[in-house]
Formats: structure tokens, C-alpha cells, sequence
């Protein structure tokens, strides 16, 4: 497996989410939005988060030079980015937004399926990889703050344009023969996806994005009401992202010893603790980095766990829609009704009951897991 290539691979597309999601809004915001427009917007990245993996996968699973795919999407994403660079109207970066979204979140499934097949024997072992992206995000959020703050939000476009010019790089270097893979006959895609253990694990991992909708949101506007510092607020969730390397780290011995289903079921019951404990304690900071330290499981083990998941309920020429309808459901649907609910009940109901409603969500997925998802086997 071509480790370092991979890794670079990761390390700039979630160094792009590193850049993306922390102040693509300031940028909209300085260039004359309202917040009702820039929320628009930006649902457009869910929208098409939605909608892209399940595209981009039917297509790589009827073609055999996938890594063709890849870099067409990586290089697209370059191309239909530049365009905001050109005008910042409303319906101009909307139609930006959808193009590059839409070619951005097509190539990582992609690459999800190659990296598991070459560690699917090596249970774990894909945190090793992954652990890149994590890297990849901490220093883009970290690096580019201090820029902004010198010299505008203009340069997040500059820097998003690096991160994804990085991305179409990478992809350069990968060799289409490690991509090419199996396509045996696997059955009916609709029979794979309806077997009651996949539909049990699906809706658990949806209902996982949905309670994190109150966390990715609102997080940071939470902590400051109650006067945290931004220093200090961005220190938190640098800490939760250290603690989700961390746990990449771990995860290939902690899965030789422990049951991908044990791990599954207690992320989620991690996570119903964690949201209580942000809801209830925001006053506290030594309560608020044990819950930032909960981000290992919420989103460390939960997420390796699950790839390994998708790798053994999806097999053959549904691999790369199998990953394709595991990010469209969990982080596609998912975080888009999370983001909704808890806009609505943060004003409507508080913080206190929004991370309660989170809490409840986490815990109804621990609920399914326990039930319904069968014991390994393996």
C-alpha cells in the first residue's frame, strides 16, 4: 500500500474541511452576506454531500480505472472552485459551491474503499492512515487563523486553493493498478443494503451525526456566552482533535483484542455522556476537556469502526456505494438534520435541552446497535 501517498492524500483534503469549515463563513460575511444567506450557502455543501458520494460511487463501481475518477474529481474541484475568485454574488458562489462540493466530496469514498482493502486484514490499521486527515485539519486551522486575523478573510480563498491544488497532487501519484480491485458479482445492491444488520447499522450511524448537530453548530457561540476566550475555545477543539489521533493510533491493537461491535456500541454510548456533559457543565473547563476528550470515541473509534463495517456488509462492485451511502446517510443527512433541529431548539427550548435532544439521539443509536446489529463472527 503506498502509505505516504495516501496519507498526503489525506492530510489535504481534510486540511481543505480544516479550512472550510472554521471560516468559509467569515468570508461570506465579509464579503456583504446576511446570516440568512450564508446559511443557505452553506447547506448547499450538505446538499451535496447528500447526494455526490452516491453518484460518484455508482459511477466507480462500472468502471475499472477508478483512480481515473479520483483525479478527475480532485482536478474539477480545483477548476469550479476558481470561479470565486471571479464574483461574489449570491447565485455566483451558490453555483461555486455546488460544483466544487460536488467534485470534492466524490473522490473520498473512493479512496476509503482502496485504503481498506489494503488493511482490512489488519483490523485498525486504517487509523494509521486516516490519523493524516486529523494532522491535516489541526495545522490548517491553526496556521491560517493568525492570517486572517492580519490580513482579512479574503485569504481563505488563496488557502483553500492550496489545500485542494494539494488534493489533485496526491491523486497524481497513486497508481491506477493498486485502485482496479475486485468487481466480482455481488448480488443486488438493494439486497446487500436491506439486510437487517446493515439497515440497523446505517440508522445508528445516522442517528450518531444527528446528535453531534447541536456540537458542530454551536459549539463555539455556546462557550463564548458563558466567556471563554476564542484562544481558548479554539484550544478545545484543537484538544478533541489531538484525542482523535490518538486513538488512530491505538485502534489497529485495540481491535486485535476487542469486537468491532463492542467498540461501535460504546462510541455510541460515549457520545450520549459527552453531550450531557457539555449541556449540563459549560461552566467547568476541566468537564469540558473530558468531554473533548470523548471526541476519540464520538468520532475516532466510531468512524474506524465503521469503515471496517462498511468494508464487510458491502462487498464486490457495491464497495465503493457502500461507502458512498454511509457518508451520504451518516454525515450527509445526518448532519444536515442535526444542524436544522438544533437551530431551531437552541433558541426555541436552550442549550441545555438542544445537547439533551443529542444526548438522546447518541443514546437511541447505542440503543440499535445493542439490539440489532449481530455479535462478530470473525
Amino acid at each position: 500500500m503506498p502509505y505516504w501517498r495516501l496519507s498526503g492524500y489525506y492530510f489535504f483534503y481534510f486540511a481543505t474541511l480544516g479550512v472550510l469549515v472554521p471560516y468559509w463563513g467569515l468570508y461570506l460575511q465579509s464579503v456583504g452576506f446576511t446570516p440568512v444567506d450564508i446559511g443557505n450557502l452553506i447547506a448547499i455543501l450538505m446538499f451535496s454531500r447528500i447526494v455526490a458520494p452516491m453518484v460518484w460511487g455508482w459511477i466507480a463501481d462500472h468502471r475499472e480505472s477508478r483512480m481515473a475518477v479520483v483525479r478527475l474529481a480532485s482536478f474539477l474541484t480545483i477548476a469550479s472552485f476558481s470561479g470565486a475568485f471571479f464574483g461574489s454574488s449570491f447565485w455566483w458562489l451558490a453555483a461555486v459551491m455546488l460544483l466544487f462540493s460536488f467534485f470534492w466530496h466524490a473522490s473520498l469514498p473512493l479512496l476509503e474503499v482502496f485504503v481498506m482493502r489494503h488493511t482490512a486484514s489488519r483490523p485498525g490499521a486504517y487509523g494509521r492512515v486516516r490519523l493524516w486527515g486529523s494532522i491535516g485539519f489541526i495545522v490548517a486551522v491553526t496556521a491560517l487563523g493568525p492570517v486572517i486575523d492580519a490580513r482579512g478573510p479574503w485569504w481563505v480563498l488563496p488557502a483553500l486553493l492550496t489545500m485542494m491544488l494539494g488534493i489533485g497532487s496526491f491523486s497524481l501519484t497513486l497508481p491506477e493498478s493498486e485502485m482496479r480491485g475486485s468487481v466480482e458479482h455481488a448480488g443486488p445492491f438493494r439486497q446487500a443494503l436491506l439486510r437487517p444488520e446493515v439497515f440497523a447499522f446505517l440508522l445508528a450511524c445516522l442517528l450518531m451525526q444527528i446528535s453531534h448537530g447541536p456540537y458542530y453548530t454551536f459549539y463555539s457561540i455556546y462557550l463564548e456566552g458563558y466567556g471563554y476566550s476564542k484562544t481558548l475555545i479554539g484550544l478545545l477543539w484543537a484538544f478533541a482533535v489531538l484525542c482523535e489521533i490518538g486513538v488512530f493510533l491505538v485502534m489497529q491493537r485495540l481491535l486485535v483484542r476487542v469486537a468491532l461491535r463492542a467498540v461501535l456500541i460504546a462510541s455510541f454510548f460515549l457520545a450520549a455522556v459527552r453531550w450531557l456533559l457539555i449541556g449540563h457543565y459549560p461552566e467547568s473547563l476541566a468537564v469540558l476537556m473530558l468531554a473533548q476528550t470523548l471526541h476519540a470515541a464520538t468520532f475516532g473509534s466510531f468512524h474506524a469502526t465503521a469503515m471496517q463495517l462498511v468494508h464487510r456488509f458491502f462487498t464486490g462492485k457495491h464497495q465503493h456505494r457502500g461507502q458512498a451511502i454511509y457518508g451520504s446517510l451518516s454525515f450527509g443527512i445526518g448532519g444536515a438534520v442535526g444542524s436544522f433541529y438544533s437551530g431551531h431548539t437552541w433558541v426555541t427550548l436552550g442549550p441545555t435541552v438542544t445537547f439533551n435532544i443529542a444526548a438522546a439521539s447518541a443514546g437511541l443509536a447505542f440503543l440499535v446497535a445493542l439490539l440489532l446489529i449481530r455479535q462478530d463472527r470473525s
